[in-house]
């Protein structure tokens, strides 16, 4: 019963070392500014949205949409380099 009780301990240690240095890592890192935040947000929305249009470019068989479609992309596309 007592080696139960050792290899519980034992466990909970090393839970809480790992819980410890994650929270130092935590720490350690660079918090962004939300200006960053927000860049960052944008420039995931832009993607998300490229990634989008090309899915639909990959499918469409109607000319106009296409078309359509590949001004969209190319703004999208200028967005980016503006974010970057």
């Amino acid at each position: 019963m007592a080696r139960g009780w050792e290899s519980k301990s034992v466990e909970d240690q090393m839970s809480a070392a790992e819980a410890a240095k994650a929270e130092r890592e935590a720490r350690a890192k660079p918090q962004a500014s939300p200006h960053e935040r927000e860049q960052n947000e944008r420039r995931q929305s832009l993607l998300l949205s490229r990634s989008q249009i090309l899915s639909r470019l990959k499918v469409t068989q109607n000319a106009r949409y296409r078309a359509q479609l590949e001004l969209a992309l190319e703004h999208l596309e200028a967005q980016l380099r503006e974010c970057e």
